[in-house]
């Protein structure tokens, strides 16, 4: 019998329930709720839900699957921390993260659980040490057996529920764009920043025009917006930094940027450049976009990226000196690149405006962004589209005139979108890759292009929520898990198991192996890492060990 046949029957309640136990027994956990977006936007992470949740009620849990709108689902995982059991979430693949040292530092670190990356409350001193000791080693051997150690302690605790490390599936009319103008970049395919630049029309249709399945989050220089927002995001802001093709970084507002010590980074504006407002952008524009996000509270996703600077100062009108705290390895890929150019003269007033109030600058939507980037914001109607136009006086001015991400909640629309010409650019499928492969088969005109991410989708465990507080819980949890089940099943194949946060696209990083190190798909070592930690079955209903109370409130 197939695996997928067996998930079904266990959802429908047809496998049989486990044996009564004689041992004292604590409450009954309580229904567990599973938040996930919808089945229309994200079919396939909507389809491993229902397999985990299979999984999960196996080992007595009951689990409530809670589909939520993109925008509310979002609101309440990243906002409302203590109120959310678990979710389907992802971390996307940014050309910044092909150094892993962004997802190491941020994702588990415990400075980062208030209002960080860290949403899922994991509080490890060990990992805490791992993570600032890899960021300090400079001799890449080193660096890479703590990333490795680092890695290991992840699997020994599993904050998460790993699932997948996805390959990118995207395709584009090569009618109106010239497929070989499409540029492939390391751990993320197709769809990046350097294939909007150089991407070429064949004709008289000059706009690309993508779809988007979620609504983006607000779009500014200093919210770090999600993947669909972030494409956008990278072309309308610069930083000094970019991340190559070859996930190398490379000075891109900066003419040069070198370090003379471990400790100090000087950089050179590059000439000439300026503000969509038409200001120039000058060294004290600079000085502010890498000191901004570590004043105060007012700048919390990007404020670890600068925690490690000391000072920066403008040695001259178009030069500056970073002096850092530690040594920093990854400081020009995780800092540099990710690091987005504001305008002094727009942001400097709406800091000092947010003082002494709740919001932070992350909430902040400008009517007319001021930017620099190579594309340029016309409108921003998050939940219809978005419009870019070319900047013409940018040094990297795109061949397209116009960047248009429409928002289609629904695959198979995007998927008639595509095929009618509507959009001229999939960038966003989440729906079975064979479907798309026959498409294009039976179309001349559909290019299809395919890669595997550097980012990873996950169930996010909330530490702060009893059981999940219990390390041998989520190791139970994370053994029901079928990797290759999801990969199989929900992704069509176009994925693979996950067990990291450091994707098997980064070869030299990724723990090889580590995706087998989880007794994945194994319910029995499941319910024997449970029974081993004192949870008791009572009539096919699992309970907590021997005298704990169930005190925490069920997700409304």
């Amino acid at each position: 019998m197939k695996r997928h046949v067996v998930a079904a029957m266990a959802v429908a309640g047809l496998v049989t329930s486990l044996p009564v136990s004689a041992q004292p027994a604590g409450d009954p956990v309580r229904t567990l709720v599973l938040l996930a977006q919808p089945q229309a936007a994200l079919p396939q992470e909507y389809q491993a839900a229902e397999l985990i949740a299979a999984a999960w009620r196996q080992l007595g849990l009951q689990v409530q699957i809670r589909p939520l709108p993109s925008q509310q689902f979002s609101q309440i995982v990243w906002y409302e921390r203590q109120r959310w059991d678990t979710t389907t979430w992802q971390m996307v693949g940014r050309p910044e993260r092909s150094d892993p040292d962004e997802l190491t530092y941020n994702l588990f670190l415990s400075a980062n659980i208030a209002n960080g990356y860290n949403f899922v409350g994991y509080n490890n001193p060990e990992y805490d040490r791992l993570a600032n000791a890899q960021r300090e080693e400079l001799d890449v051997a080193k660096r890479k057996q703590l990333m490795i150690q680092a890695q290991e302690l992840v699997n020994r605790d599993q904050p998460y529920g790993f699932m997948v490390h996805p390959k990118n599936v995207v395709a584009f009319n090569k009618n109106v764009w010239d497929e070989k103008s499409i540029v492939d970049q390391a751990g993320i395919g197709a769809r990046n920043t350097w294939t909007w630049l150089s991407i070429a029309p064949l004709g008289a249709q000059r706009d690309i025009i993508l779809n988007s399945v979620s609504t983006p989050t607000n779009l500014n220089p200093f919210n770090i917006s999600g993947a669909q927002g972030s494409w956008a995001a990278e072309i309308t802001w610069d930083r000094l930094m970019r991340i190559g093709t070859d996930g190398l970084p490379q000075p891109w507002s900066a003419e040069a940027v070198t370090r003379p010590d471990p400790l100090t980074v000087d950089v050179k504006l590059r000439a000439g450049m300026k503000w969509s407002d038409g200001r120039p952008i000058t060294i004290e524009d600079a000085v502010f976009s890498l000191v901004a996000p570590g004043i105060g509270d007012k700048s919390p996703m990007y404020k670890p990226f600068v925690a490690n600077i000391a000072s920066v100062t403008a040695t001259g009108t178009d030069t500056l000196r970073i002096t850092l705290k530690k040594p920093d390895a990854a400081f020009l890929v995780s800092s540099l690149a990710k690091l987005n150019l504001a305008p002094k003269h727009v942001w400097e007033p709406i800091f000092q405006s947010l003082q002494g109030k709740p919001e932070t600058a992350e909430s902040v939507m400008e009517s007319t962004p001021v930017s620099s980037g190579p594309f340029r914001m016309v409108k921003a109607k998050l939940n219809e589209e978005i419009v870019l136009e070319a900047n013409r006086d940018h040094w990297a001015a795109p061949k397209a005139a116009r960047w248009i991400m429409r928002i289609q909640p629904n695959t198979e629309a995007a998927l008639g979108a595509l095929r009618s010409g509507e959009i001229n650019f999939l960038a966003d499928y989440n729906g079975d890759p064979q479907i798309l492969r026959d498409i294009a088969k039976a179309d001349p005109k559909i290019k299809i292009a395919e890669a595997l991410d550097m980012g990873f989708k996950f169930i996010a465990y909330n530490h702060r929520r009893p059981p999940f507080n219990s390390t041998p819980f989520r190791q139970a949890l994370s053994a029901s898990i079928d990797r290759e089940l999801l990969a199989e099943d929900a992704w069509g194949g176009a994925a693979v198991p996950s067990n990291s946060w450091v994707s098997p696209a980064l070869t030299f990083w990724h723990d090889q192996g580590i995706e087998k190190r989880v007794p994945g798909g194994n319910v029995e070592a499941a319910k024997k890492i449970l029974k081993d930690a004192g949870f008791v079955l009572v009539n096919g209903r699992l309970h907590y060990p021997a005298g704990v109370k169930e005190t925490t409130a069920p997700f409304q």
